[in-house]
């Protein structure tokens, strides 16, 4: 059997099981996600969220995705039907592809490539093609306004986005996820990771993932109050599912990278504690909980004042920060504290 695995063939079945191993973990965690979100937006208004559908509600959301699966599917006259079904399904494929580079333990990562990060950012820039084709092909005013918004959006908060990562790459010397989680691997602990050195950036890595992932308070494209659902308006059944699934990847695929980046990945915060898997699921989950509350406490941003904050403050600021680390990291101030490759990570 050994010699098997030594095969193309058994290398190809391999890879196949770790596909599905994450496969199956991203889409029953997406499960969860959706729940966890309606309960905590129910408990920040004081009333129950979903409690019927199995035991405390669990099982909502697969009646929820059942439901969507087996509704009719209503193309509108004059769609470019195959752009508005090619839309859901590139939304949703770019979204779980990207898990392909992400570890979640020392070694647990279908592909450990040397410069992950880029393939992440390639792959969540490419998100955006699907909103764009969806609101296109609808043949209709209200999703094309939506896609429109959603593709300045999106490439507004990217720069962003690839600015601050950019202060991470500099400390740590490299674009590998296992090798950043490596240089936060200090004897301080929790007070080691890159939060504290990147402190500044860290809110403002988060406040971009919440518009490069559409969530609110920028939920711009899907604005029900003057674009009825922006991009998705014409859509339903399984397409619609799709864009939804896709949707919450995208924003687990951000608590991920939040893990990762600043918060230590699968390292635990207190020393003699043991690493490993369940301290990167935990930090995820977490990070998954503060999306969830800033959708339920905040009201939605005009898009002009969307726009503002992202070129106007966002992106002088991280800029600012790029050349500053790298000031820190060549002239080691406090020695290793920005420049982490000093120590070989």
């Amino acid at each position: 059997m050994a010699e098997f695995f030594t095969t193309p063939l058994g290398t190809f079945v391999i890879i196949l099981a770790q596909c599905l191993a994450v496969l199956g973990f991203v889409m029953i965690s997406l499960l969860f996600l959706v729940y966890g979100d309606r309960k905590i937006w129910a408990a920040v208004q004081m009333r129950r969220g979903p409690n019927v559908v199995g035991t405390f509600g669990l099982l909502q959301s697969v009646a929820d995705a059942l439901k969507y699966v087996v509704k009719e599917v209503v193309v509108p006259a004059g769609a470019d039907k195959p752009v508005f079904f090619l839309a859901p399904m590139t939304s949703f494929v770019l979204a779980v592809i990207a898990w392909a580079v992400i570890p979640f333990n020392e070694g647990w990562v279908i592909s450990d490539i040397n410069v992950a990060i880029l393939y992440v950012f390639a792959m969540s820039s490419l998100e955006v093609y699907g909103v764009i084709m969806g609101g296109w092909a609808s043949n209709s005013k209200y999703p094309f306004l939506g896609s429109l918004r959603s593709a300045a959006q999106m490439i507004s908060y990217e720069v962003s986005i690839g600015l601050i990562i950019i202060g991470v790459i500099i400390s740590t010397g490299s674009m590998n996820f296992g090798a950043i989680v490596s240089a936060q691997d200090t004897a301080y602990g929790f007070f080691g990771w890159y939060w504290l050195p990147h402190l500044p950036m860290v809110f403002l890595f988060f406040i971009s993932c919440l518009a490069e992932t559409n969530r609110p308070p920028f939920d711009l494209p899907e604005a029900e109050s003057e674009l009825v659902a922006g991009y998705q308006v014409e859509y339903s059944a399984t397409p619609f599912l799709l864009f939804m699934a896709g949707e919450y990847i995208a924003i687990f695929l951000m608590c991920a990278l939040t893990s990762l980046l600043f918060f230590g990945g699968w390292l635990s915060p207190i020393p003699g504690i043991p690493d490993g898997v369940l301290w990167m699921i935990a930090k995820m989950a977490f990070f998954f909980f503060i999306f969830a509350m800033v959708k339920a406490i905040t009201p939605r941003y005009r898009y002009d004042q969307l726009m503002r904050i992202g070129w106007k403050v966002f992106l002088p600021l991280s800029l600012a920060w790029v050349v500053i680390v790298s000031f820190l990291a060549k002239f080691e101030v406090f020695g290793a504290f920005w420049a982490r490759y000093a120590m070989g990570g």
